[in-house]
Protein backbone atom coordinates (compact mmCIF):
# COMPACT_ATOMS: atom_id res chain seq x y z
CA UNK A 1 0.00 0.00 0.00
CA UNK A 2 1.19 3.37 -1.03
CA UNK A 3 -0.44 6.45 0.91
CA UNK A 4 -0.61 9.40 -1.65
CA UNK A 5 -1.49 12.20 1.22
CA UNK A 6 -3.97 13.37 2.97
CA UNK A 7 -7.69 13.35 1.85
CA UNK A 8 -9.94 15.16 4.17
CA UNK A 9 -10.38 15.62 7.84
CA UNK A 10 -14.17 14.99 9.30
CA UNK A 11 -15.25 17.82 11.87
CA UNK A 12 -19.11 17.95 13.44
CA UNK A 13 -20.10 20.91 14.84
CA UNK A 14 -22.64 21.80 17.08
CA UNK A 15 -24.17 25.37 15.22
CA UNK A 16 -23.94 24.78 11.56
CA UNK A 17 -23.88 28.65 10.37
CA UNK A 18 -21.46 29.96 13.07
CA UNK A 19 -18.90 26.88 12.27
CA UNK A 20 -18.98 28.08 8.58
CA UNK A 21 -18.82 31.50 9.12
CA UNK A 22 -15.51 30.80 11.14
CA UNK A 23 -13.82 28.24 8.30
CA UNK A 24 -15.01 30.30 5.52
CA UNK A 25 -15.28 33.95 6.57
CA UNK A 26 -12.45 33.93 9.65
CA UNK A 27 -10.10 31.41 8.02
CA UNK A 28 -10.87 31.86 4.51
CA UNK A 29 -11.39 28.57 3.53
CA UNK A 30 -13.39 27.84 0.08
CA UNK A 31 -16.01 25.79 -0.52
CA UNK A 32 -16.01 23.33 -2.81
CA UNK A 33 -19.49 22.18 -1.83
CA UNK A 34 -22.45 22.21 0.35
CA UNK A 35 -25.38 19.79 0.83
CA UNK A 36 -28.24 19.21 3.20
CA UNK A 37 -28.83 15.93 3.99
CA UNK A 38 -32.80 16.02 4.82
CA UNK A 39 -33.14 12.25 5.96
CA UNK A 40 -30.41 12.77 8.59
CA UNK A 41 -31.09 16.62 9.60
CA UNK A 42 -27.62 17.16 8.57
CA UNK A 43 -25.40 19.92 6.43
CA UNK A 44 -21.95 18.58 4.64
CA UNK A 45 -19.79 21.32 4.00
CA UNK A 46 -16.70 20.40 1.82
CA UNK A 47 -13.88 23.08 2.51
CA UNK A 48 -10.70 23.46 -0.08
CA UNK A 49 -7.65 23.78 1.98
CA UNK A 50 -4.84 25.68 0.71
CA UNK A 51 -2.51 23.36 -0.63
CA UNK A 52 -4.22 20.11 -0.48
CA UNK A 53 -6.74 18.28 1.26
CA UNK A 54 -10.42 19.54 2.58
CA UNK A 55 -11.93 19.62 5.44
CA UNK A 56 -15.89 18.06 5.92
CA UNK A 57 -18.24 20.39 7.93
CA UNK A 58 -20.93 18.25 9.16
CA UNK A 59 -24.05 19.22 11.65
CA UNK A 60 -26.52 16.69 12.99
CA UNK A 61 -29.22 17.18 15.23
CA UNK A 62 -27.89 17.53 19.09
CA UNK A 63 -24.46 15.71 18.62
CA UNK A 64 -23.08 14.94 21.80
CA UNK A 65 -19.91 16.12 23.85
CA UNK A 66 -16.81 13.66 21.98
CA UNK A 67 -16.75 11.30 25.15
CA UNK A 68 -16.09 7.99 22.60
CA UNK A 69 -18.67 7.93 19.73
CA UNK A 70 -17.83 8.70 16.05
CA UNK A 71 -20.38 10.55 15.25
CA UNK A 72 -19.80 13.37 18.09
CA UNK A 73 -17.95 16.47 17.64
CA UNK A 74 -14.45 16.57 18.07
CA UNK A 75 -10.97 15.50 16.84
CA UNK A 76 -7.28 16.18 18.42
CA UNK A 77 -6.52 19.01 16.76
CA UNK A 78 -5.93 20.59 12.96
CA UNK A 79 -2.68 22.55 12.32
CA UNK A 80 -2.75 24.63 9.72
CA UNK A 81 0.34 26.26 7.80
CA UNK A 82 0.99 29.72 7.11
CA UNK A 83 4.21 31.56 6.11
CA UNK A 84 3.26 34.86 8.74
CA UNK A 85 2.17 33.65 12.22
CA UNK A 86 2.66 37.18 13.40
CA UNK A 87 0.46 38.76 10.76
CA UNK A 88 -2.16 35.25 11.17
CA UNK A 89 -2.29 36.00 15.19
CA UNK A 90 -3.25 39.75 15.03
CA UNK A 91 -6.34 38.43 12.10
CA UNK A 92 -7.86 36.56 14.59
CA UNK A 93 -7.50 38.47 17.39
CA UNK A 94 -8.70 40.92 15.44
CA UNK A 95 -11.91 39.05 15.34
CA UNK A 96 -11.93 38.59 18.85
CA UNK A 97 -10.74 35.17 18.77
CA UNK A 98 -8.46 34.24 21.81
CA UNK A 99 -5.46 33.15 20.78
CA UNK A 100 -2.19 31.01 23.00
CA UNK A 101 1.07 32.62 23.18
CA UNK A 102 3.81 31.78 20.41
CA UNK A 103 5.58 28.97 21.44
CA UNK A 104 8.62 27.02 19.57
CA UNK A 105 8.78 23.59 18.84
CA UNK A 106 11.32 22.17 20.78
CA UNK A 107 12.64 19.47 18.00
CA UNK A 108 11.88 21.79 14.89
CA UNK A 109 12.39 25.79 16.60
CA UNK A 110 9.23 26.15 14.28
CA UNK A 111 7.14 28.89 16.17
CA UNK A 112 3.35 27.58 16.66
CA UNK A 113 0.21 28.86 18.57
CA UNK A 114 -3.07 27.12 19.18
CA UNK A 115 -6.76 28.65 18.99
CA UNK A 116 -10.30 27.29 18.97
CA UNK A 117 -13.42 27.09 16.47
CA UNK A 118 -16.75 27.84 17.64
CA UNK A 119 -17.22 24.66 19.49
CA UNK A 120 -13.84 25.08 21.20
CA UNK A 121 -12.33 22.54 19.05
CA UNK A 122 -8.17 22.94 18.69
CA UNK A 123 -6.55 24.43 16.37
CA UNK A 124 -3.17 25.17 15.81
CA UNK A 125 -1.25 27.62 13.40
CA UNK A 126 2.47 26.43 12.72
CA UNK A 127 4.63 28.56 11.07
CA UNK A 128 6.40 27.38 8.00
Amino acid sequence: MKINGLHHLAIICGDYQRSKTFYCDLLGLQVIAENHRADRKSWKLDLAVPGGGQIELFSFENPPDRPTRPEAKGLRHLAFAVSDLRESVVHLEAAGVSVEPIRSDEYTGARFTFFADPDGLPLELYEV
